[in-house]
């Protein structure tokens, strides 16, 4: 019996989000887990955090290479193919019985991370131009708050059903998703003839590997260290030759030309900007929440309450990545990115000021959601609407990975930062938050510099002449 395809967009769009925010609470409700984890299957701290650098790295890899094969073979029969790893992964990862197997499951369901680019792909396929941008604001508002809601979520799953179903119930939800991909949403109809470069995958991932593992375990190994040194050293060899394979391969994995538009590398250096911060605020935030108060700070609160503390974040984040695409005819992407970024920096600043009741923390991490919102739907937009049709899978795919590798630096040096500065009583000290904050207030001010940078988008009729069709007058002109 042949599979019905509905090609309504509304369908499109709600098992396009589910799938997306499926991947993205995944990615964060393990962390607030870990110490759980680490007793259960009796493993060390170092071990375990390995639990999710797996995830990270194979997430690194997945993502723009099958961004790419989606845009040669079909983004549908691709991301079919990805949830269904996804929901092995989970399915394998909630039956683990050592902490060997859970990693192992933790790198195929990396390979779930290509729904982002995938989803971007089928959305510029099957919605009206003009429609475009309001979608992708939706879809980039809950990848962005599916990750803060995936904290909130994990304390009481833990407590209640225990972390096991952290993956029980993702797995549930993807194996659904992927039987609604395959019968409601269309077969992609544009695809992009070529051969996939695989020594230029092999670069890529390379150097993504050698680039995130020091920075994801610098800090137990040393940051001086041989290894660490030594792998920083390799990412760089292995990226220098990378580029050289793209520039020279008739099928590019990642086209060169197009990533050195200035619309899509300055906004692809603001999202490594905003990666760093997003990452570093879900993962230390919860945690300043949790200190106890003897240590002069914090609330003492438990994972549920402190996952709690963070809605106001994703409340904010969820309106304003939703509005971003309907406001875009009044208050343009550049815009967005700007104010996003601007919001961002008062609320870093505020946090580092003004922290010693809840409500001072609800207000800061509100408008940081605020600025997270409306950064990530217009970066989205912004390379969606910059980049040829037959690249939208690689170039979300790349700007997925940079945001990914933005977060293993702001977590790296915030997690320095804050280990460094402890008190006698071995609680952390204050001071290691406050000089964190303020870190995240510099990446912000420097976002806000990089986002004047973007050029500005052109202006098209609301209404169309009426008058014969005007061939356009450049490629670009093309795919605008």
């Amino acid at each position: 019996m042949p599979v019905i395809r509905s090609g309504n967009p509304r369908v499109t769009l709600a098992v396009l989000a589910t799938v997306v925010a499926s991947f993205s609470m995944l990615q964060s409700l393990v962390s607030p887990a870990l110490p759980v984890i680490q007793h259960d299957l009796h493993t060390t701290p170092g071990t375990v955090t390995w639990v999710f650098t797996a995830l990270l790295l194979s997430v690194s890899v997945a993502t723009p290479l099958l961004g790419r094969i989606g845009d040669m073979v079909g983004k549908e029969r691709t991301l079919f193919i990805a949830l269904g790893a996804l929901a092995v992964g989970c399915l394998i990862a909630a039956l683990a019985p050592n902490i060997g197997v859970l990693i192992a499951a933790r790198v195929f369901q990396g390979v779930g991370g290509a729904v982002f680019p995938l989803a971007f792909g089928i959305i510029r396929d099957e919605f009206p131009p003009q429609r475009v941008p309001s979608v992708v604001g939706v879809v980039s508002a809950i990848i962005a708050a599916g990750g803060g809601l995936g904290i909130v979520l994990a304390g009481p799953i833990v407590e209640w059903l225990g972390w096991r179903w952290l993956f029980w119930i993702p797995m549930a939800v993807v194996a659904a998703s992927t039987l609604l991909v395959r019968r409601y949403v269309p077969e992609s109809p544009n695809r992009v003839p070529g051969r996939i470069d695989w020594l230029a995958a092999a670069f890529l991932s390379g150097w993504l590997i050698a680039l995130l593992l020091p920075l994801s375990t610098g800090r137990s190994w040393g940051w001086g260290s041989l290894r660490t040194t030594g792998l920083f050293a390799l990412a760089a060899v292995l990226l220098a030759g990378w580029i050289t394979v793209e520039l020279r391969s008739r099928n590019p994995l990642i086209d060169m030309r197009m990533m050195r538009r200035p619309a899509v590398w300055t906004t692809n250096l603001v999202a490594l900007l905003f990666g760093a911060a997003m990452f570093a605020v879900y993962a230390f935030v919860p945690q300043f929440l949790q200190i106890p108060k003897a240590a002069g700070f914090g609330f003492g609160a438990s994972v549920t309450q402190a996952g709690l503390l963070m809605l106001p974040m994703l409340v904010t984040m969820a309106i304003t990545g939703t509005l971003s695409g309907p406001l875009a005819p009044w208050f343009n992407v550049k815009a967005q990115v700007i104010s996003g970024s601007a919001l961002s920096l008062v609320a870093a600043l505020l946090f580092a000021e003004f922290h010693d009741q809840q409500w001072q923390v609800a207000v800061s991490t509100a408008l940081f959601g605020m600025g997270l919102g409306l950064a990530y739907a217009s970066m989205t937009s912004l390379i969606v609407q910059n980049v040829p049709r037959e690249q939208t899978g690689a170039a979300t795919g790349m700007n997925t990975n940079i945001r990914t590798i933005g977060g293993s630096i702001g977590t790296a040096l915030a997690s320095s930062i804050i280990t460094g500065h402890v008190q006698p009583s071995g609680l952390p000290a204050e001071s290691g938050f406050t000089n964190t904050f303020l870190l995240l207030a510099a990446f912000a001010a420097t976002a806000v510099v990089l986002a004047l940078a973007i050029p500005s988008p052109r202006r098209t009729p609301a209404v169309a002449p009426q008058t014969p069709a005007i061939q356009p007058q450049s490629a670009d002109d093309l795919v605008a």
